[in-house]
């Protein structure tokens, strides 16, 4: 299991790299050809990729921390990642969107 969970945790850094890399290209591209609201685009694709790979980052926490060594200490550690890493999510989401993520989306 603790190999699992260094997978998923890998998977997540690798996420947060690739997707900010594409959105570097992406933008660097949209530069070069002068169109409008680049950085705007730029911060979403960014935004997205944390996101994405924060979900896997927790999901690492949770897979070594309850599969490998279920102490009240390791528990309460996992709890405050996930807290952290939660209103991280939250933040991010609003800073994408403009909402929080139980508002509904505006038609």
């Amino acid at each position: 299991m603790e190999l699992v969970g260094r997978t998923v945790d890998a998977a997540g850094v690798a996420i947060i790299a690739v997707g900010t890399l594409l959105a570097t290209v992406l933008a660097a591209i949209r530069l070069s050809r002068r169109q409008a609201g680049v950085y705007r685009g730029y911060r979403r694709r960014v935004g997205r990729s944390i996101l994405l790979g924060l979900e896997f980052l927790v999901a690492g926490d949770i897979i070594r921390t309850v599969a490998v060594a279920p102490t009240y200490a390791s528990v309460g550690v996992l709890a405050v990642i996930v807290g952290i890493r939660t209103f991280l999510s939250f933040s991010l989401e609003l800073e994408i969107t403009g909402r929080w993520p139980w508002q509904k989306p505006e038609d």
